[in-house]
């Protein structure tokens, strides 16, 4: 897989946490917000990295 092609995924992973993050807080369950949160701020990061070829 290209980096390019693992950036993306990354980031399409990160997204569906994100909307997963919204979920959870419409029902209150506020540690699963924070562990999604966690999820996809390391998704991102790695997405980053990815992109810039670290």
């Amino acid at each position: 897989m290209r980096k390019d092609a693992l950036a993306a995924a990354y980031l399409k992973k990160a997204e569906v946490r994100f909307q997963a993050l919204l979920f959870y807080k419409e029902r209150g369950a506020y540690s699963d917000v924070v562990r999604e949160a966690q999820e996809m701020v390391e998704l991102l990061l790695k997405a980053v990295l990815r992109g810039i070829g670290a």
